[in-house]
């Protein structure tokens, strides 16, 4: 598994839908509980900047996790934030280094290929949520999609996912309407989406 490259198709994913936004969409609701596609954006902008500074060594400074404003263009910013992530990821020091992810674990660190399959897993879905909350569909590549689904499947469930902070809810049993035979729609629901949500009518 090439996880750079996944990756930054990803995350690249990511970029577009979040570049459809108009100036009236920064408020629509997204299937992240209480979070507007603005904060969620936020949330995806600084969580790059956490993973780059960690591919630096420099993952334990708190401040590389700080929550960032977005100002008045969002897209702009996230885009920014996106290229700083996926440069300091290419950089070939960054696959030999050991990550420091303190809001996975503040006493372990992590192989770069652990800690990018994080980030992986993240702007997959962090993908699919902005496009929900935009009423778009995704253009994630099948061999992306199938290459996820697997990393969902090993994260942990139980009642860690139920803190206000967890970034992923209790994963959905599967069903009807969540147990097809689609790797992106059963990473979906193994992390707690339901992957047929639409915004609530107005939203």
């Amino acid at each position: 598994m090439d996880i750079i490259r996944l990756d930054r198709i990803a995350v690249l994913e990511s970029v577009r839908v979040v570049d459809r936004a108009g100036p009236g969409d920064w408020d629509r609701p997204t299937p992240c509980d209480r979070w507007t596609l603005r904060l969620l954006v936020e949330h995806m902008g600084t969580q790059h900047l956490g993973f780059a500074a960690a591919s630096r060594g420099e993952g334990a400074d708190g401040a590389a996790w700080a929550p960032r404003p977005a100002g008045n263009d969002p897209a702009a910013w996230y885009r920014g934030t996106a290229r700083t992530v996926l440069d300091a990821f290419a950089r070939p020091e960054a696959s030999a280094r050991r990550f420091t992810l303190p809001e996975v674990s503040t006493d372990a660190t992590f192989s770069a290929t652990t800690a990018m399959g994080f980030h992986f897993i993240d702007y997959v879905v962090h993908s699919w949520d902005v496009a929900a909350a935009l009423g778009l569909p995704t253009a994630l590549p099948e061999a992306v999609t199938e290459a996820a689904l697997p990393l969902a499947l090993r994260v942990p469930d139980g009642p860690a996912r139920e803190r206000p902070d967890a970034a992923f809810r209790p994963a959905l049993a599967a069903g009807p309407r969540t147990g097809r035979a689609d790797p992106l729609a059963l990473t979906l629901a193994a992390l707690g989406r339901s992957p047929d949500w639409r915004p609530p009518q107005g939203g």
